[in-house]
């Protein structure tokens, strides 16, 4: 591997960024190992440039969107007092234009965003706030369906499927947000008054309140926790902790005991605290375990801690797909049993993904261990970023690892992707992850010793440690290449320690140099996937970390029926996907499922400026397996005796090409395959 030398960042030399706070700041006496207290940008690259669509696409396209959809109509008719016509069919439609609020906000903390787009911005951020305080009643409640729709309703009597505290939730996310970034306190001060109208409303038996009970989505309890550390209003966190506990039991949810419906759908089914193993609808398991994880960083509560260490072992070493993809099925968005991940039937839900880097964000800040940001950026490059379209404005709501050849026929010219859906959970989530993006890159330790970088971008990282302000210039072409420099601008006053993570795919296959001169092995260490190394730094330094992107063949573990028999291609951090219309040389007649991998074969990188805004593609060779003779039984009958065997690949070989999974569906329809036969 050949180091690239940091190049010039554009910005570089403007003051640092002022904001530190992101989706997550922990309070002052939270009981975590690493703190996100780092700030970082992004500023050219992979990462920029999908910001960039998303910031000039997706997140302008959001308020027309949103319009079209009825979500504004139906705030507009509750400031009226109006009652019936309520637009759309679901009672979580707010969280739509809760998310998009959130999306702008972090947007508009962008050190890099203009003038113009800034106003454009604030514009409609200042609008939908105003149309919000509008329809917002007396009491701090607000919801749009069970105001226009069902307005003799008592609030929180339809908490399994009423989503009221859920929607809450998201609304408290974005005026979080909208206050760290911009310092305006209006809609914080709306959310604050819902949150105490719950907190009057909610409460165990013998507490005097109303409620007891929990919303059959979990939401309410991470932006609880961020709401107190905000406000610095510990009986938010208190909240929280309540609503965390009462889950198991809370809801009514008699009758169906598995499925779409039952009280493991609703995570309803135990306390968190005894839950052996994740299960029911996977955005609503993962929602709840950040509020877990949130709850535990807050109070230090072990017990809720191991529950949550337990659980995210559960669904990563079982339950999670090689895209970092989750939730196996269709029928209830749910989990499966373990090692039950189907490829043409994948839910693997964009929503799910998403949850699952906010989880592992959280996990890795109590805990400090790499393995949980190793799952984040193998999900946000392919579990996630698939579910948008490389032109910004089509969608993906599930992301399956098959589409096999007839099935691709029998789809028409109906496209896979679509600029919105009717339950649109997953556009504005995507929106509000990407534009909050680079608070996920760096933290410093709880004792300001040390700066870890647990994602890599060309940008900037800057800290207040120990020793005084430090400041990183990165630079690098990841994930096409493997290397990236560290530029140090300001050294400290003392030594400090730069860790680094080394992806579990590289492990043992990286190389360190300082100023073109490899590190000796005495002048750093590396454990439990982070690399430090400690030192006096000093401003012009050049670090350069160099992580083996080489191509390589993945299997599953054999429990895993559908991937048996199969390898994957995967290169560095991305995971790829073979689609029919890049196989030329596949003869007529044949399709992706007719193919053979040879498990030796060479894989050959080659990047491609011209195919999907920019890719590098993996080509291996293949061979065709003729179809088996229907033997004795004539040509309707597909089985055959077992000693007959499968018929071994013949003909030339093919060259396959691949291309990252997350670019996938963004051509014509085509057949599709991640797993691939390899016998």
């Amino acid at each position: 591997m050949t180091a690239v030398p940091p190049t010039p960042t554009p910005g570089a030399d403007q003051a640092a960024p002022t904001r530190t706070a992101g989706p997550v700041r922990l309070g002052p006496d939270a009981h975590a190992t690493l703190r996100p207290d780092a700030r970082a940008t992004i500023s050219d690259g992979f990462w920029a440039d999908r910001r960039r669509t998303n910031a000039e696409t997706s997140l302008r396209q959001g308020p027309q969107r949103l319009a079209e959809a009825g979500n504004l109509e139906n705030f507009r008719r509750a400031a009226d007092r109006e009652t019936g016509g309520f637009l759309g069919g679901h009672p979580f439609q707010d969280t739509d234009v809760h998310k998009w609020l959130e999306a702008a906000a972090w947007q508009l903390g962008d050190p890099d965003l203009t003038p113009e787009r800034a106003a454009e911005l604030a514009g409609y951020v200042e609008e939908f706030t105003a149309l919000l305080g509008r329809a917002q009643e007396p009491s701090g409640y607000l919801n749009s369906f069970y105001q226009v729709a069902k307005p003799e309703v008592p609030h929180f009597t339809e908490l399994a499927w009423g989503h009221e505290l859920y929607t809450a939730g998201h609304l408290i996310q974005a005026a979080v947000a909208l206050s760290r970034t911009t310092g305006r306190r209006e809609l914080l001060d709306l959310a604050v008054r819902f949150a105490d109208h719950i907190d009057e409303s909610f409460g165990p038996a013998g507490s005097g309140k109303p409620v007891d009970s929990v919303d059959g989505h979990p939401e309410i309890e991470t932006a609880l926790v961020e709401l107190a550390r905000e406000t610095g209003q510990a009986r938010y966190t208190a909240l929280a902790q309540y609503f965390v506990d009462r889950h198991g039991g809370a809801l009514d949810t008699k009758g169906r005991r598995s499925g779409h419906g039952s009280p493991g759908y609703y995570q309803d089914h135990t306390p968190p605290r005894e839950a052996p193993a994740v299960t029911g609808h996977a955005v609503r398991q993962l929602y709840l375990l950040a509020g877990v994880a949130d709850v535990a960083t807050e109070t230090g509560d072990a017990e809720l801690r191991a529950a949550a260490e337990r659980l995210w072992t559960d669904m990563a070493a079982r339950q999670t797909y090689l895209t970092g993809g989750i939730g196996a099925h269709h029928s209830d968005e749910a989990f499966g049993d373990p090692y039950e991940l189907p490829n043409e039937r994948a839910y693997a839900e964009t929503c799910a993904a998403i949850a699952s880097v906010h989880l592992n964000w959280r996990m890795t800040l109590l805990t400090g261990e790499a393995r949980y940001s190793d799952l984040a950026e193998r999900t946000l490059y392919n579990g996630v970023l698939c579910g948008v379209s490389l032109s910004g404005d089509q969608y993906l709501y599930d992301n399956p690892l098959h589409v096999r050849d007839t099935y691709a026929d029998r789809e028409g010219d109906k496209p896979r992707r679509t600029p919105w859906f009717s339950c649109a959970c997953c556009p504005p989530n995507l929106m509000r992850l990407l534009a909050s993006l680079p608070h996920y890159l760096a933290s410093t330790s709880a004792d300001r010793s040390e700066v870890q970088v647990h994602q890599y971008a060309t940008g900037t990282v800057h800290a207040e440690l120990a020793t005084g302000p430090v400041a990183l210039r990165v630079a690098t072409d990841y994930p096409w290449q493997g290397s990236v420099g560290f530029t140090v601008e300001t050294g400290g006053a003392g030594p400090w320690t730069l860790a680094l993570r080394i992806p579990h795919w590289s492990a043992g296959t990286w190389k360190l140099t300082l100023d073109g001169t490899e590190l000796a092995a005495d002048t750093h260490q590396e454990r439990d996937g982070w690399l430090r190394v400690t030192r006096d730094w000093r401003a012009g330094e050049i670090l350069v970390l160099d992580l083996d992107v080489t191509p390589r063949l993945t299997r599953a573990d054999s429990r895993v029926d559908a991937a048996r028999g199969c390898v994957a291609i995967e290169r560095g951090p991305l995971v790829y996907a073979v689609e029919r219309l890049d196989q030329p040389a596949l003869p007529a007649g044949c399709g992706l499922d007719d193919l053979v991998v040879d498990p030796a074969t060479e894989l050959a990188s080659v990047h491609r400026p011209d195919l999907l805004d920019g890719v590098t593609t993996v080509t291996a060779t293949a061979r065709v397996r003729p179809r088996p003779a229907p033997a004795d039984r004539g040509d309707w009958w597909p089985y055959r005796p077992a000693d007959a065997g499968h018929p071994a690949p013949t003909g030339e070989p093919i060259t396959l090409t691949a291309i990252p999974y997350y670019a996938w569906a963004n051509r014509e329809n085509s057949p599709m395959r991640v797993w691939l036969a390899a016998e």
